[in-house]
């Protein structure tokens, strides 16, 4: 465990595993394609007010169209149809599984927790822990941690995370308030599952060697997402974002939980052969490759097809990788995620 520097606002966490295989990853994606120019048409006047071209949404963001599910889908379901993908392409068998977490940031319900319906969907027994996890954009990351926790502890063998996200909703908002808020109009949607297991079950799986996480809370309000449902921030459904703060103050804590990752895992930089990072936009991925002294063919992007889906990004970024051949066997893959609060999370996997 190496100490954080003195002084330092950010707090460390660090982790090696032994037996932890990431065995598949399932993904669904909603079936309506949303492009940045019909996102633009329904600004139009904001666009005349401020003499703004068409075509300004995906030069500032590099993201050029993201998806939508039909009206009235429960995230539940999408997480359910995901989660049923993940076990399928999973020598795990259901009876294997011992923990069920959904890591969505968007909810049908505050309680109970998504997980049961997930649960409840896929037929797990009564033996089975479910809860939900938040985190912002890093809950399936953070919950992937959580099951490699309770495995290597020995008290499950096998886990399912799943997770499901919905921009129609809170775009719909912003593009009616006629708010300036490029990061939100970047959202995307779509829904993953990932089975996590001990080695034993799958031992020529992805090997989870470890990896570090880094948070700062001093800037948890940078990023806020309504409604709170009680006390004096209660309100309806809104966003709030200070994209250049977020960027700034969470490429510094990148920089940071970065050297941590690579103490870590004794890997060095220019061993990494492939970066999965959390899809937010051009300018977030250029920043932070820079600092992480990583080329950009070494990275995958998914943002410009599919926005930025919050939880869901990373790991379904990692399964189309993998499905177009650009994550091949023994390569080291290093998964980066930053999200608000601040936290960060990096993980490293030998694919």
């Amino acid at each position: 465990m190496l100490p954080c520097p003195a002084g330092s606002d950010y707090h460390l966490m660090q982790m090696r595993y032994e037996k932890i295989h990431i065995e598949s990853i399932g993904y669904e994606l909603p079936p309506n394609v949303v492009s940045s120019r019909a996102l633009e048409d329904r600004l139009a006047p904001l666009y005349r007010e401020l003499r703004l071209q068409p075509g300004q949404l995906e030069a500032w963001t590099g993201v050029r169209e993201r998806r939508y599910w039909n009206t009235g889908m429960s995230m539940a379901e999408g997480a359910t149809r995901a989660g049923r993908k993940a076990l399928a392409a999973s020598r795990v068998s259901a009876a294997d599984i011992g923990m069920v977490i959904y890591a969505g940031v968007c909810r049908d319900l505050l309680e109970p927790a998504i997980a049961c319906a997930v649960a409840d969907g896929l037929g797990f027994g009564a033996g089975t822990q479910i809860f939900d996890v938040s985190n912002a954009c890093l809950g399936v990351v953070t919950s992937i941690l959580q099951v490699a926790n309770a495995i290597e502890l020995g008290q499950i063998r096998a886990g399912l995370v799943v997770s499901c996200e919905s921009a129609r909703e809170i775009v719909d908002l912003t593009i009616e308030e006629m708010l300036r808020v490029r990061d939100i109009l970047t959202g995307g949607s779509g829904a993953v599952g990932v089975v996590v297991c001990d080695k034993a079950l799958a031992p020529d799986a992805h090997r989870l060697v470890g990896g570090a996480a880094l948070s700062n809370a001093k800037h948890h309000e940078l990023c806020r997402w309504w409604p709170a449902t009680s006390g004096p921030e209660a309100r309806p459904t809104r966003m709030l974002t200070d994209a250049a703060k977020v960027l700034e103050h969470g490429v510094a804590l990148g920089r940071a939980t970065w050297e941590a990752f690579l103490a870590e895992t004794l890997w060095r930089a220019g061993e990494v052969d492939r970066t999965i990072c959390h899809q937010v936009g051009a300018p977030h991925r250029e920043t932070v490759l820079k600092l992480m002294g990583v080329s950009p063919d070494r990275d995958f992007v998914t943002y410009e097809f599919l926005g930025n889906i919050g939880t869901v990004s990373l790991p379904i970024t990692a399964a189309i990788a993998h499905e177009r051949g650009f994550l091949e066997r023994g390569q080291r893959v290093a998964f980066c995620g930053i999200g608000s609060g601040l936290n960060c999370v990096m993980l490293g996997v030998e694919w």
